[in-house]
């Protein structure tokens, strides 16, 4: 999904989202992160689950 897409279904800044992809927020807020996951139609902890 792009960007663009992603903020059309969640309501966030393109800017927010281009941080939060790239690990730059360092504590996103527990609703941004619902939001993005349900529009990613994934449950919270796949996206927020951190890898080594």
């Amino acid at each position: 999904m792009s960007i663009r897409a992603l903020q059309s279904e969640t309501g966030l800044n393109r800017g927010y989202l281009s941080r939060l992809e790239r690990g730059l927020v360092r504590e996103p807020g527990e609703q941004q992160v619902r939001r993005v996951a349900t529009a990613l139609r994934v449950p919270v902890d796949v996206i927020t689950e951190e890898t080594p």
